[in-house]
């Protein structure tokens, strides 16, 4: 269940309670983990999913072929509909973490010649 929600990033969710829909929004997945001490917690339109805290997944597709994840628990159901495309969002994401290295190396390589720099009396 977890390396399935995982990918996911933005997302419509609904939560329905004994079939009727009590809240329907968008939001982003921030963390997807597995936990006995926490809940899921969804607030200001950002996702954490707690995967202890629903029986099972199922996997659907919708007539118009949109793959979509139900998070089902007793009387409970958590739709979420990926928004955004998990190919783009790993492309992003590769990118952003090569950045930040470079970022790093540059900040790193920086305070190293200060460093040299102050210690020559010259």
């Amino acid at each position: 269940m977890q390396k399935l929600l995982v990918d996911l990033a933005r997302v419509r969710y609904l939560h329905i309670q004994d079939g009727q829909v009590c809240n329907e929004a968008e939001g982003y997945v921030v963390e997807v983990f597995a936990s006995e001490q926490q809940a899921t917690l969804v607030a200001n339109h950002a996702l954490y999913l707690n995967v202890n805290s629903f029986d099972y997944l199922e996997l659907k597709q919708s007539p118009e072929k949109e793959t979509y994840f139900d998070l089902i628990q007793e009387g409970r159901l958590l739709r979420l509909i990926p928004i955004s495309n998990p190919l783009e969002e790993h492309a992003s994401r590769k990118f952003n973490a090569a950045a930040l290295d470079a970022v790093m190396d540059q900040v790193l390589s920086g305070n190293w010649d200060s460093q040299l720099d102050e210690d020559c009396p010259f």
